[in-house]
């Protein structure tokens, strides 16, 4: 494992060593247990994309593991004028010990990378969100004591989560269903390799989705940087939100995440997010464990 780009790079036994070390690490921070494994190390982190997760849990993570973190906005870097990504990877190789970049293109962060000599992390690309996914799976493990065998099922976009979620959901060993529009579906690549597995299933039926599911999970019907499809998204979506309705048809004990933010009364009722809470917050300080944990795979 030289960088994290997308699920899809991931092995089974690699998912699982990132899981069981963020474990690791969260117990030693709940009990005051310092773990300076990246002293002397320095992280840029380019955020192409704004974001509140993001930049708080690896700014705080690189903090808590001894190292620097270097917020870096586009209007800090000369990519932001145009510079190529290639020498901007080049360059920053010589100074720092690992880039995590938020953006748009996905390219961008393979082209990093490419050219680079240091560890690359996709903090979130419009194709996928690994780290997010990694706090996820990290968090059902917690609530569920185990990942294999159980029921994920996502209701909405075929987004960058859904493409995560599938990836990472199927290679630890979990059954996946899949409710979107026709009209917003999973790309070609991600459905390839989801649909080797017998445990896949994609429909445009968020009650079929979600009968007997162990773990349910959506995300806001427009990502940022689609506010202009806001309107043409609600009316596609309308339906596939997660609401009292659609829990009895889940297991009894099902528990709900949320990437956030959230927008309340849309993907997901305000009921079902606050009966929920405890998880979907758990899922969000468990990003600060699951991506300190690849930081020191990638960087000790």
């Amino acid at each position: 494992m030289k960088h994290l780009l997308k699920m899809l790079d991931l092995t089974t036994e690699e998912i699982t060593e990132i899981l069981d070390l963020a474990d690791q690490l969260k117990y030693e921070l709940k009990h005051d247990i310092p773990h300076p494994h990246l002293k002397g190390k320095t992280l840029g982190m380019i955020f192409q994309k704004a974001s509140t997760r993001t930049r708080v849990s690896f700014e705080t993570g690189m903090y808590q593991l001894g190292g620097y973190p270097l917020f870096l906005s586009s209007n800090d870097l000369q990519i932001g004028r145009g510079e190529p990504i290639q020498d901007t990877a080049r360059v920053l190789s010589r100074y720092l010990s690992g880039i995590m970049i938020r953006t748009f293109e996905q390219s961008e962060v393979e082209a990093l990378a490419e050219y680079g000599s240091i560890p690359i992390i996709n903090g979130l690309t419009d194709f996928c969100h690994p780290c997010q996914v990694l706090a996820d799976l990290m968090t059902i493990r917690e609530f569920k004591g185990k990942l294999t065998g159980l029921k994920m099922c996502f209701i909405g976009d075929g987004n960058n989560m859904a493409n995560s979620l599938i990836v990472g959901c199927l290679k630890v060993g979990m059954a996946v269903s899949v409710a979107c529009p026709d009209d917003y579906q999973p790309p070609k690549e991600i459905l390839d390799f989801a649909n080797q597995y017998n445990c896949f299933e994609l429909t445009d039926s968020p009650v079929q989705a979600a009968k007997d599911a162990d773990v349910l999970i959506t995300d806001v019907w427009a990502s940022m940087g689609q506010e202009d499809e806001a309107e043409k998204r609600r009316k596609a979506f309308a339906g596939y939100q997660i609401n009292d309705e659609l829990m009895t048809l889940a297991k009894s004990d099902a528990m709900v995440l949320h990437c956030l933010p959230a927008h309340r009364e849309e993907e997901i009722t305000e009921k079902v997010f606050e009966a929920h809470s405890k998880e979907i917050f758990e899922e969000a300080e468990n990003r600060l464990h699951a991506q300190k944990a690849v930081m020191v795979k990638l960087m000790a």
